[in-house]
């Protein structure tokens, strides 16, 4: 039997742990066996993204601190933090030998969720059961960063009751960015209503992403333009809990 360890993530954690929930519902549905190490806290994004690079690194060396030296995959239900953990950690500790070593041992055994269901296990059929219209958001760093995008489309493909419709300017930015949202909430907002648009014109009662951080985003600009559509992760329409 297969044997992880989960990293959160400090959003699903605070503000959306039903999304952590349907997560080890999967993964245990896969038959995977899963350890939850204490004390984790944000993987450091926002501050290394911001340029506080001494922060970052600071609650870098926690996080490998916690999740030890050991070579359990490490699966993480999100491409921003999987690509900070898997890419950025190793960079921060560039000419730093001792941490550095650590730092790409922790990198190599990184995943993103749908990543070590399909790529790992071999998984896409899962057993979950959707009724209704889904289109799908590629988020940014799970794309461009973490190379995954079959991955997700493929195991939606396999969930009966799911119809899968496109979405116009799918790989575009929905405008969250992290700091970008926040350090230029006028082209955010632009952004965001694009993606709104083409969601509205999609026809899809859900829209499905990988990302919880964007997830937030996109359902605040949702509701603020009054568009009568969901947006659910991954995990949530694996777990057939979309409700």
């Amino acid at each position: 039997m297969q044997k992880i360890q989960l990293m959160v993530t400090c959003l699903i954690d605070a503000l959306a742990p039903e999304v952590g929930e349907c997560v080890v519902d999967v993964l245990e549905r896969a038959g995977v066996t899963i350890e939850v190490p204490a004390g984790q806290t944000c993987c450091g994004q926002p501050a290394f993204n911001g340029g506080f690079w001494d922060e970052a690194r600071a609650m870098a060396r926690h996080t490998i601190a916690v999740f030890g030296d050991g070579d359990l995959p490490v699966v993480i239900p999100s491409g921003s933090c999987a690509y900070m953990v898997a890419h950025h950690y190793p960079e921060l500790f560039a000419g730093d030998p001792a941490w550095q070593t650590r730092a790409e041992k922790l990198a190599a055994r990184v995943y993103e969720f749908s990543q070590f269901l399909v790529d790992a296990l071999g998984v896409t059929a899962l057993g979950a059961h959707c009724e209704g219209k889904f289109t799908y958001h590629a988020s940014c760093h799970l794309l461009r960063g973490m190379k995954v995008h079959r991955q997700p489309l493929a195991l939606l493909a396999k969930v009966p009751g799911v119809e899968l419709v496109p979405l116009a300017e799918e790989q575009e930015c929905c405008g969250f960015g992290g700091l970008f949202s926040i350090k230029y909430p006028e082209i955010s907002a632009v952004m965001m209503e694009r993606k709104v648009q083409n969601i509205a014109a999609s026809g899809a009662q859900y829209v499905v992403g990988c990302d919880l951080s964007c997830l937030l985003n996109i359902n605040g600009g949702l509701h603020r333009h009054k568009v009568p559509v969901k947006g659910v992760h991954l995990a949530q329409v694996l777990a057939g809990k979309v409700g």
